[in-house]
């Protein structure tokens, strides 16, 4: 019996030897539970959690869950945004389909929020401190008889216009970026490359490596996500106007782009909790079918739904990581246990289309003799399948944290009106007096006007070439600007930029693992240079010497650095921690029968095919 898992593991089982009775327990449960179009109720995750009680966690330093209005208040007012806070859908009287509680600007109006179902709602993201903000919303299918779809979202866009400048872009991430079904063909092709039963399997498939990796297109739609996210982060950013992100359902790739955005402008978002905390707003609360897309119940009607859109987002998370490591304190372990974690059918998270599923399903299914909904733990409840040791590896030992300022040095002068920076430079010739944003606002609402909107709307089709060469001058001005691993970060998006995260697919193949090798051993080597630094930095406080704050906020965690330090790069693999075998061959061996026939193939092939994929039999040897 051999058994392909979704984390890419490969196992091979012999029942030859069992007793028959044994088999068949062995093949129902694997039927009943993976294969057999079935309900929710039959997933494990029910009769798991109806024999296991969980304690309610503490909301204190732990990730919000934006499932009441004080988390969705909070997190506004940490970016200073100014919309509104609705919780008329409390009770999913407006639409199952939105969450509980949303943010939506000022100026939408009670009778808008029962229209359409949601659709055609702009709903809040991020706000950015010049006072502009990110939005998302479901299209609405407009149709050439009917106005009233046409004038509604007329009426959202100025709602939108309305928050900051009156201005507002828009993008359909329908039109410019792969649909969920190009995605799930895609990654159906990626993932075949590292699927191998055997050996010489392995071997044949490196011969056309990077022919391969590229005809998939897989890392073309990683590429794809980052830039639309770089061109948002342009408008926010460089242009202090509004954005407005929409698709059809609202709730995958305007997921994607928007997590993405906050990622590089929001350094909260790159910690721990920030991130889970992110993850729970976008994609949870946010409404992303987490059930189809992952189809947890094998439902053949269900299949078209099917999408891999959130390892999607991880995937350019990681980008985002190896690119700019001490920005992030969760590590590259992290990213691959969470993408594992989507999997396992045990926790909420991951188990639900949106707030009104989970919540219909979680009372139906609760026990009669308890009133309240069956209690299910969370993945941010990592204690559920790791211990502490396993979770110090989800921490960056090379994470820099933002220094503490110092209170008893004065704050530098800031100028009061920030927000000067996004007028006309007519605004600058005299000082500002009273009124006068109010003032200015309503200058620039008469001379643009409701019927000048479009003006500020992206059209994809004629402006493409335009906004790549924009967002390429972007990234250059950043690049030129000191690096802050707490402020802005873009990707490099060039060719090579764009990489395979290795930890996740190579894990299981002990054809490519190196011993004593890889990332975890220079991360090893690192982190016993910066354990070296700590104790010297001890020493230097006990004699009373102090360091700048600065060199304090690049103090490693010692607990995660000493984890990895502790071990010797010696007995580290490139797998680790995922170890596969204790039996390691120091390098990998080619079987010199395949080797010949290798050698033959290619000399019989093509010279420019093999030039193609790097290899000819010189490389190979």
């Amino acid at each position: 019996m051999i058994i392909h898992c979704k984390d890419l593991r490969v196992f091979q089982f012999s029942l030859s030897f069992s007793k028959e009775e044994d088999a068949k327990k062995i093949f129902q449960g694997i039927v009943h539970h993976c294969l057999e179009p079935k309900s929710l109720r039959c997933l494990f995750a029910f009769s798991y959690c109806e024999n296991t009680s969980y304690p309610e966690v503490q909301r204190k330093k732990q990730t919000v869950m934006f499932d009441s209005v004080e988390d969705w208040i909070q997190d506004m007012k940490r970016t200073k945004g100014n919309c509104r806070v609705v919780s008329e859908n409390s009770n999913f009287e407006l639409s199952p389909k939105l969450p509980q509680f949303f943010i939506v600007p000022s100026n939408v109006s009670d009778e808008d929020l029962t229209k359409y179902q949601g659709k055609g709602l702009p709903m809040w993201c991020w706000s950015h401190h010049s006072g502009c903000a990110l939005f998302k919303t479901a299209s609405i299918p407009l149709v050439q008889e009917d106005n009233v779809p046409q004038t509604y979202m007329e009426k959202m866009l100025t709602a939108v216009a309305h928050n900051h400048l009156y201005s507002v872009k828009t993008e359909d991430l329908s039109d410019t970026l792969p649909a969920v079904q190009d995605i799930l063909l895609s990654y159906n092709k990626f993932k075949q490359f590292f699927l191998i039963d055997n050996t010489t399997e392995f071997w044949m498939s490196d011969m056309k490596w990077f022919s391969s990796l590229d005809n998939c297109g897989w890392l073309d739609i990683i590429r794809q996500c980052l830039q639309k996210a770089v061109e948002v982060v342009e408008c926010l950013e460089k242009e202090n106007t509004n954005v407005l992100i929409m698709e059809e359902g609202g709730s995958d790739l305007c997921c994607v782009v928007s997590s993405l955005v906050q990622l590089m402008l929001d350094p909260y978002y790159r910690t721990l909790l920030g991130f889970q905390s992110l993850v729970q707003k976008e994609w949870v609360a946010g409404g992303h079918a987490f059930l189809d897309r992952s189809n947890h119940l094998h439902l053949k009607d269900k299949a078209e739904s099917q999408s891999p859109v959130f390892l999607l987002f991880l995937e350019c998370v990681w980008q985002l990581q190896q690119q700019h490591g001490p920005a992030f304190q969760f590590s590259e372990t992290y990213l691959t246990v969470l993408s594992d974690s989507v999997h396992v059918p045990v926790f909420t998270t991951f188990l639900f289309n949106n707030d009104s599923h989970r919540d219909n399903i979680l009372r139906a299914e609760s026990p009669h003799t308890q009133r309240s909904p069956l209690n299910c733990p969370t993945v941010w409840d990592w204690s559920v399948q790791f211990d502490c040791k396993a979770q110090d590896l989800f921490t960056n030992p090379l994470y820099s944290e933002k220094p503490k300022q110092d209170t008893s040095v004065r704050k530098s002068y800031r100028p009061k009106h920030l927000r000067q920076l996004s007028l006309p430079s007519s605004a600058f010739k005299t000082p500002p007096k009273k009124g006068f944003f109010k003032d200015e606002a309503d200058n620039l609402k008469k001379i643009l006007g409701v019927k000048r909107l479009s003006r500020w709307m992206l059209s994809p089709s004629s402006e493409s070439p335009q906004t790549s060469s924009s967002v390429r001058e972007f990234y250059e001005a950043w690049q030129t600007k000191p690096l802050d691993y707490h402020g802005l970060l873009l990707p490099c998006l060039d060719g090579p930029s764009i990489r395979v995260w290795m930890q996740r697919y190579l894990r299981w193949i002990h054809d490519v693992q190196i011993l004593g090798g890889g990332p975890v051993a220079m991360l090893s080597k690192v982190s016993e240079i910066l354990g070296e630094v700590q104790e010297l930095q001890r020493q230097l406080d006990r004699h009373g010497c102090t360091l700048t704050s600065n060199h304090k906020g690049a103090r490693p965690r010692a607990k995660t650095a000493s984890v990895i330090a502790a071990r010797s790069s010696v007995r580290l693999s490139s797998s680790f921690p995922f170890v596969t075998s204790r039996n390691w061959l120091f390098k990998p061996a080619i079987p010199t029968s395949l080797l010949q026939s290798l050698m033959v193939t290619g000399m019989a092939g093509n010279l420019a095919d093999r030039e193609d994929d790097g290899g000819g039999p010189e490389s190979l040897v």
